[in-house]
């Protein structure tokens, strides 16, 4: 049976591949450390300074869609054109 065989080493190949894998990448997979400590220190917004930051997200994301919506329309034209010449 040089098909079972061939399976065997093969699944035999390629289990000793992940678990290299998973003892190399063990501790680089990031996660909780009780030692490692993040201190953010986020500066104080006004109520005004969050009205400006939300109309400024307000006008990128318009700007977005409004270029989105003319690729659209220019796509489609394009091939309504391709279709009926």
């Amino acid at each position: 049976m040089p098909l079972g065989e061939s399976m065997r080493s093969t699944l035999k190949s390629n289990k000793a591949i992940m678990i290299d894998k998973s003892r190399r990448f063990r501790k680089t997979l990031g996660g909780y450390n009780k030692g490692k400590k993040k201190v953010v220190n986020f500066p104080n917004a006004t109520s005004e300074d969050l009205q400006l930051i939300k109309q400024k997200l307000k006008k990128e994301n318009q700007i977005l869609w409004c270029k989105v919506a003319g690729a659209l329309v220019l796509f489609i034209g394009v091939l309504l054109l391709l279709i009926i010449w």
